[in-house]
């Protein structure tokens, strides 16, 4: 198994060294603080604070890099990568990835660089918000764009699974369109919804009455506000579509409202659309290739069907 280098040890990076260890690779990690790499160190990892000291033993060992910081903090990572170790094995675990890879190509371009992104989160951040577990179960996006190293697609690839996830490959513009939908939309939904429920500050009625509905809409405002921002900012023009398909709906909905009084194909369209969602929560695995002419053509389609990588043939 290869080994690995964390850099980032919040909730992603944190539940990713938790979880890699736990599997068995030999693992590093670089954080922020010396009070997070204490903290780490005192639960038993291999934490410190000098990035270029573990860019340096990745690129020494062959180990397999991982970019686990907020999307404004890459640019830095990305040139201690070109001037420490230019040729490392590298990935990444931010929310949106056209920017990273553009980031990669201007930063640290001589790096083998395959994008990821495990679909998978809470609304704490922090080491001590970590989890082995968190990633069990989930979807991991392993990018599949023309051009990738193959054998470090591999290894993110095995990363996923050794973490317990199916491996999804898609385009890097897909992506960043379809996580704009399912994930950054609802995180300014969840904002909105917060807002709208506290109403005036001098009457908290509405949130005393509130219960799962309420709580289930905004739990991802609980966000810290940076971490949202850098996510949904990174990914302006694809979030601005989903809004502004968002917006339509919703006009829709309230001329709906006011002329009828009639919700009937919101609510519907909804319902037929969450069944949809709940279809997919058991893809079907398909053994693939990378030897195979025309490859990463073949995973990008395998996961505009929703299918997964589930090993190898």
């Amino acid at each position: 198994m290869r080994a690995l280098c964390v850099v980032g040890t919040g909730l992603i990076g944190g539940s990713l060294l938790r979880a890699a260890t736990a599997a068995g690779r030999e693992c590093w990690g670089v954080a922020a603080s010396d009070g997070t790499a204490e903290a780490a160190r005192a639960d038993g990892f291999d934490v410190t604070t000098d990035l270029d000291a573990a860019l340096r033993r990745a690129g020494e060992a062959d180990a397999l890099v991982v970019v686990a910081v907020p999307l404004p903090a890459v640019e830095g990572v990305l040139k201690r990568v070109d001037a420490v170790a230019p040729t490392v094995r590298l990935t990444d675990a931010v929310s949106v990835k056209v920017a990273v890879a553009d980031a990669v190509v201007t930063f640290a371009p001589r790096a083998r660089y395959v994008g990821g992104h495990p679909m998978a989160g809470t609304a704490e951040s922090g080491w001590a918000a970590g989890d082995g577990a968190l990633f069990r179960g989930a979807a991991w996006v392993v990018v599949a764009d023309d051009g990738a190293d193959l054998d470090v697609w591999r290894d993110v690839a095995e990363l996923a699974w050794a973490c317990g996830s199916r491996v999804v490959p898609a385009a890097a513009d897909e992506h960043d369109l379809a996580v704009a939908r399912i994930s950054h939309l609802p995180h300014l939904f969840a904002a909105v919804l917060a807002t709208v429920g506290a109403g005036e500050p001098d009457d908290d009625l509405a949130l005393a009455l509130s219960a799962s509905s309420f709580a289930d809409g905004t739990r991802v405002a609980g966000t810290r506000p940076e971490l949202t921002l850098a996510m949904c900012e990174g990914n302006r023009s694809a979030l601005l579509a989903a809004v502004d398909e968002a917006l339509g709906r919703l006009g829709a909905m309230r001329g709906a409202l006011a002329s009828t009084g009639g919700l009937k194909a919101t609510v519907e369209a909804g319902y037929l659309a969450r069944q949809r969602w709940a279809s997919t929560r058991e893809p079907l695995a398909l053994d693939v290739s990378l030897d195979d002419p025309g490859a990463l053509a073949e995973l990008r389609e395998l996961g505009r069907r929703g299918e997964v990588v589930g090993g190898w043939k």
